[in-house]
């Protein structure tokens, strides 16, 4: 996937381009190359004498992402997704796509489409993890990734049209998205080359910096290279090993982010180029890695066996250090198959085996965030990717603003637990919600990827249905607590469920009536007797003041929750419509915030 590769043939001659596409792609069998040719003649039907914003013909930027993803051997079923990803723009339904082409690439290319026309607002770093977990969140194909990866690449790469602006902007969606995504992938060449553009774009007079300095350095080392590389060989020929050596530049976005770390300019850095052994087997890896250091000394701590300890992305590969001719040299030795992983990662499983049985490479595994997965599930399937996703996402989904910003919520969670992940005033104030443009109920869980809208209004305030619905804990203490500085009959009916439970667990209550002494019960537990012995539950009463109500002993009343008063606190009271009289501190907000309180008070008094 990585190479850029232009095709040579008219762009207005759509025949022609078709057969350059397939005379670079011979490993299609004529069944795929037909399934090819029908996605190709839809598209180039549908968009007739379309052009894009660089004056070419529409359909050649589908050809080219197709040719991205071929360049790894893809499957056809993957190619035919990548001509049409975008076929929907001309009317074509959905109906239509699944009767020429099947239920499953119809529905590869409506994600794809949908992921690319997402209003994706990046801000910060956290903000752009949220976005490509809810990208996984999206695919229920491992395809559907591929190939928004492609058209991304593809993007990048034909960005010079683009004004300044506009470029600065999708490079940095590349570096913030886009690159991150395909490392998780394990696919290092699209993630360098993806790096690599963003640099060009976002800082070019440091990229044009360390291409000068690059190629200087390259062209001095040569000889010295060569050296090292025939010393190698000849090691390795003694041993009847066969391998292949790779001189390579670093990219050159790990060299910009070397002088970031080490403050330093590209000419101060020595360790710009470097070799890559290719072998066959894991012990002839570690066998070079002898030869190696027996050939120049090793810098201490550059040693890393990434063989027996794989990185996440599922990479495998030993690094080492050398001291040659006084140089450091960094050498990377894996064999051909950890090679193949480490440039494509996920799309490896998609590779074409060599010979004529056609079958698909099954990885023994591919670790993403740290999870090994089996990956032996057929590709039209798509059991594996659903297996990676739920593995990195867990209950978790990723929602828009309609500004495009990305807001993560548990699963569940309704469009007011989103309306308090925006802000607290606009969660008091919210009356309906609308996602992807439909009105929607509040009690509803929201799905993955949709695009909420909040509707307010200036008179709502939260209820305690509400309360009810919340499934974040920030929405629910928001709601909570305006119910109690709002709501005077909330407390109440929180202290009567407390007293319910309480007595539902052997537990004395505190609610009673005035008058005879006014005794009240602390809450005692009620021990459980122990086996063989009789029951023993002894109360406490705890000697408190009563509370006249207008003069008067038996009147029902209760001892308000949320400010405990005791004698000799100035009290207050007003009439409950369930629990006769309650009573309050004097100063208690609540109850000083009570609406027409005036209306509902009644003179009351310790009894003392």
């Amino acid at each position: 996937m990585s190479s850029d590769k232009v095709f040579v043939s008219d762009m207005k001659n759509p025949a022609a381009l078709l057969e350059e596409f397939f005379s670079k792609h011979e490993y299609l069998s004529p069944e795929e190359k037909q399934a090819v040719s029908q996605a190709w003649s839809l598209l180039v039907q549908k968009a007739g004498d379309k052009v894009r914003e660089c004056g070419k013909p529409y359909y050649v930027h589908p050809l080219r992402v197709a040719n991205i993803l071929a360049e790894s051997k893809l499957d056809s079923p993957t190619l035919v997704a990548a001509i049409l990803h975008s076929i929907t723009e001309f009317d074509v339904s959905e109906e239509e796509l699944k009767a020429q082409f099947g239920e499953n690439v119809c529905n590869i290319i409506l994600t794809v489409n949908k992921i690319l026309n997402l209003p994706i607002n990046t801000k910060t770093m956290h903000q752009s993890d949220a976005i490509r977990n809810m990208l996984f969140a999206m695919c229920d194909d491992a395809r559907i990734i591929l190939i928004t990866l492609a058209d991304r690449l593809d993007r990048i790469r034909n960005i010079k049209n683009f004004t300044a602006a506009d470029q600065h902007m999708i490079a940095s969606a590349v570096i913030e998205i886009w690159a991150p995504l395909a490392d998780r992938l394990g696919m290092q060449a699209e993630k360098n080359e993806f790096e690599d553009l963003s640099l060009k774009y976002t800082n070019p007079a440091v990229f044009q910096q360390i291409k000068a300095i690059v190629s200087q350095k390259k062209d001095e080392r040569s000889s010295y290279l060569e050296k090292a590389v025939n010393s190698i060989y000849k090691s390795a020929d003694k041993m009847g090993m066969k391998i292949e050596i790779q001189s390579r530049a670093k990219h050159f976005y790990s060299i910009y982010q070397k002088m970031r770390k080490r403050n330093k300019e590209a000419g101060e850095l020595f360790d710009l180029l470097a070799l890559r052994i290719l072998c066959n087997t894991p012990a002839e890896c570690y066998t070079l890695v002898g030869i190696v250091h027996g050939l120049w000394k090793p810098l201490d701590g550059r040693f890393k066996d990434y063989i027996a300890m794989p990185k996440a992305n599922g990479y495998q590969s030993l690094h080492t250090t050398v001291m040659c001719e006084g140089k450091p040299l960094e050498i990377q030795i894996r064999t051909h198959d950890m090679h193949n992983m480490a440039e494509h990662g996920i799309a490896s499983h998609w590779l074409y085996k060599k010979g004529s049985s056609r079958e698909l490479i099954e990885e023994d595994r591919l670790a993403i965030y740290n999870k090994l997965q089996q990956f032996k599930d057929s590709l039209t399937e798509g059991n594996n990717f659903e297996t990676l996703k739920n593995e990195l996402l867990g209950d978790e989904i990723y929602v828009f603003t309609p500004k495009g910003d990305v807001k993560k919520l548990p699963m569940g969670a309704t469009a007011i637990d989103f309306a308090y992940s925006i802000h607290s005033a606009i969660g008091e104030k919210i009356i309906a919600a609308k996602a992807d443009g439909k009105i929607i109920p509040l009690s509803k869980a929201l799905q993955n990827t949709q695009i909420i809208e909040v509707i307010t209004n200036p008179q709502a305030h939260p209820t305690e249905a509400q309360l009810k619905l919340v499934k974040t804990s920030k929405a629910h203490q928001k709601i909570h607590s305006w119910l109690m500085a709002n709501d005077p009959t909330f407390s109440e009916r929180l202290a009567l469920k407390a007293e319910e439970a309480a007595a539902a667990q052997g537990i004395e209550g505190t609610v009673g009536t005035a008058g005879a002494g006014g005794t009240h019960f602390s809450r005692v537990k009620k021990s459980r007797p122990k086996k063989g012995k009789q029951e023993n539950v002894e109360q406490k009463p705890k000697r408190k003041c009563g509370v006249l109500v207008q003069g008067e002993r038996r009147v029902l009343y209760n001892i308000a929750q949320c400010c405990h008063p005791e004698y000799p606190d100035l009290i207050a009271g007003y009439v409950t419509r369930t629990k006769g009289v309650s009573i309050h501190r004097a100063d208690c907000l609540i109850y000083q915030r009570i609406p027409h309180k005036e209306e509902r008070s009644v003179e009351v008094q310790w009894d003392d």
